[in-house]
């Protein structure tokens, strides 16, 4: 058992805790667990086998035993004795936003609701608006979290897909009859949502790998087999398509799959012009095979330089794969430092030397710590006696660490108003100045619009951080003009920030290519809160390339001389 399930059965055993009407500090300890659990630094099995885990603070007697009993057998007692005092379906209503343990408990308690479709006949028959702690407008909140769950059923972050997908890729790695394989479709060309996981393989024997492919332990149902394509869900309810070719169909095959769907007809057009007809099974001309031996020659047969799979989108890459003009995009390695990283003075779970540390560990020439300001109270935003308390480690710190640059930096929130939300003498304290909007979501376009761009044209912002507030699958953005957000970014020389957390991805990748344009700079930050967040940049590199950015316009794939330069500026 992984530490992201042992983690999020704890947080279970929190929540149901909370249910049963147990002590507040019991429930606490769990979810704390679970947290200390998912940021845990080291191998888990390792410190269960050598007993260092219940040394680790926060992990007490009664959690340890548990924890242990979790990794050695897979299985909880405690946890299954616990899940059966419920319906086994009441953990759906925690997917609505609002509804924590309490209210849950009520609606359980005196409506006997527990799951999605009870509780929207409960509304529709105003049931809710007299239980204690409900109300008229808490009905709508929840009504609206019910109908955002449909809009978004049966879709999934690329990131939790990809994990399922890599694995499954793995697994037909080792099947003795499969030639080539790949990732196709949405997945393969990293958008930020996907709907299902396409996969094409070459084989010798399409029946024995449609066996090997259905019966992989991550599936747990089959829903069609056949020669050439089969589908699967797997465990986590993700369904998962297969196309088996032969071998010499296999670039047609995988341009064909891999889409998208405007980028296949721009190619045909564009195919047509040249008397080509194209199609899945191969180019034909004048029904004769143009025979291709993998996709970049597939692509130089047709007059194009070599479109990358994150570009297929038709925004223009057929004209510039025609004039040479195509971006070097961007890789994970050009990467030379990060700016957006919480320590624990604020919400983050790690030290200063532990988070310079680990940019060493990366390679990283710099890197810089942005907790939140002092308005973010729910983050234990920085009060000014803070601030100088972080510098001056920092400055401590950095006698330690001669190889790297720590620069002092600060999430500043921007207030309703469009200020800032420390004064000029706080605010030039700092190396540079991430500005974001964590509260107020509900103003109007143009009250929002007006509010960034105050902020972007304080002297004191250096980027704006996570610029629409979007949450992926949980929260739309908040209602703003972007274009007129990026025009002013461009004439206050104010780099955007590509937030890398995979519910966010923000700024989205159709509007990169357009701020480019517009001369912005961009940096692809992991917003990092413990230590495992400086992984989450390959997201944000994703994004990055599916807006046609290279190293040049980005912040922080520059080197640290020239980030000194800019940051002086």
């Amino acid at each position: 058992m992984n530490r992201r399930e042992i983690s999020r059965i704890l947080n279970d055993i929190g929540i149901l805790l909370e249910l049963k009407g147990e002590n507040v500090f019991k429930s606490r300890a769990y979810y704390n667990g679970a947290r200390i659990i998912e940021t845990l630094e080291g191998d888990l099995e390792e410190m269960v086998r050598t007993g260092e885990l219940a040394n680790v603070k926060g992990i007490g007697k009664a959690l340890y035993q548990k924890i242990t009993e979790l990794v050695t057998t897979g299985e909880l007692d405690y946890y299954e004795q616990l899940k059966s005092s419920f319906p086994e379906d009441i953990f759906e209503l925690f997917k609505i936003p609002g509804l924590g343990p309490k209210k849950v408990a009520v609606l359980y308690s005196q409506l006997g609701v527990h799951n999605i479709g009870q509780l929207e006949y409960a509304i529709m028959e105003n049931r809710l608006v007299e239980l204690p702690g409900f109300g008229v407008k808490t009905q709508a909140n929840i009504l609206k979290g019910i109908e955002d769950i449909s809009k978004y059923k049966d879709k999934f972050l690329y990131s939790d897909a990809y994990h399922w997908a890599d694995a499954i890729l793995k697994e037909l790695d080792k099947c003795r009859h499969i030639k080539r394989s790949s990732l196709a479709g949405s997945i393969r060309r990293k958008k930020e949502i996907v709907k299902d996981i396409d996969v094409l393989v070459s084989c010798d024997d399409n029946e024995k790998v449609m066996d090997y492919f259905t019966g992989l332990p991550q599936v747990e149902r089959v829903t069609s087999k056949g020669d050439t394509k089969s589908s699967v869900i797997l465990e986590c309810g993700i369904n998962v398509d297969i196309r088996a070719v032969d071998d010499s169909q296999y670039p047609y095959a995988l341009h064909h799959f891999t889409g998208s769907k405007e980028h296949n007809t721009a190619m045909r057009h564009r195919a047509r012009k040249m008397d080509i007809k194209i199609n899945e099974y191969g180019l034909f001309k004048e029904k004769e095979l143009i025979e291709c031996a993998d996709e970049h020659e597939f692509f130089q047969r047709l007059g194009l330089d070599y479109i990358e799979p994150e570009l297929r989108e038709n925004m223009g890459e057929l004209e510039a794969a025609e004039s040479g003009k195509l971006p070097q995009l961007i890789k994970l390695k050009d990467i030379k430092g990060c700016f957006h990283v919480h320590s624990n003075y604020s919400d983050g779970v790690s030290s200063i030397k532990d988070i310079v540390q680990r940019a060493v560990d990366l390679g990283y020439q710099y890197i810089g710590i942005s907790d939140h300001s002092k308005s973010a109270y729910y983050a234990r935003g920085l009060s000014l006696e803070d601030i100088k308390r972080q510098h001056g480690e920092i400055d401590d710190i950095s006698h330690r660490f001669p190889d790297i640059k720590i620069l002092k930096g600060i999430e500043c929130d921007i207030l309703p108003d469009g200020n800032l939300d420390y004064d000029d003498s706080i605010l030039e304290q700092f190396d540079y100045v991430i500005a974001s909007v964590h509260s107020n979501f509900n103003m109007d376009k143009e009250g929002m619009t007006a509010r960034i761009i105050k902020a972007i044209e304080n002297r004191h912002t250096t980027m704006l951080g996570h610029p629409t507030g979007r949450l992926l699958l949980a929260r739309d953005e908040y209602q703003v003009d972007i274009i007129q957000i990026i025009n002013a970014a461009a004439e206050n020389k104010v780099a955007i920030e590509i937030n890398a957390n995979p519910r966010r991805l923000d700024l989205d990748w159709r509007y990169c290519k357009f701020a480019k344009e517009k001369g912005v700079k961009f940096s692809i930050e992991p917003d990092a809160h413990s230590l495992d967040g400086f992984d989450l940049m390959i997201f944000g590199i994703n994004t990055a390339r599916k807006g046609w950015l290279s190293t040049q316009d980005v912040l922080n794939a520059q080197n640290l001389s020239t980030i000194k330069n800019l940051l002086k500026k």
